[in-house]
């Protein structure tokens, strides 16, 4: 089978670990968009530590889990989110204003929509947690 995203294989992965009940999850390959990603989920709680397993390949990321993640997804095909447009994005991918989140690409980095409004950016929507 053929990778198409290693963003959505990664996040999918980790959603059916976490709905399993399992404590640590092992992702394969890793990428700097990867790990970006899972920085977000770290500062905000959602996972817990995270490590590098450097294999001289492409190397493997093995993530501990806390039980506090719904879900995860990716948005594909990557889509232009203006500033003005981000409270609409929220409404239709989040269940609540109150909790969940959604990364965005922008200029500054990979950050969460709060980040992007604060900075008054826009970019491409990566994905989203809750």
């Amino acid at each position: 089978m053929v990778r198409m995203s290693v963003l959505a294989d990664c996040l999918k992965t980790i959603t059916n670990a976490e709905k399993r009940g399992k404590r640590q999850v092992l992702i394969r390959p890793s990428s700097k968009v990867i790990v970006k990603f899972l920085l977000c989920m770290q500062q905000h709680g959602y996972i817990g530590e995270f490590e590098i397993v450097d294999d001289h390949r492409s190397q493997k990321i093995v993530v501990e889990l806390n039980g506090r993640l719904n879900k995860c997804g990716v948005i594909s095909p990557r889509f232009d989110v203006p500033v003005n447009e981000v409270e609409k994005w929220i409404v239709n991918l989040l269940p609540s204003r109150q909790f969940g989140h959604i990364v965005l690409s922008t200029t500054y980095g990979i950050m969460t929509h709060e980040e992007a409004k604060r900075k008054k950016t826009g970019g491409k929507v990566l994905g989203f947690f809750y």
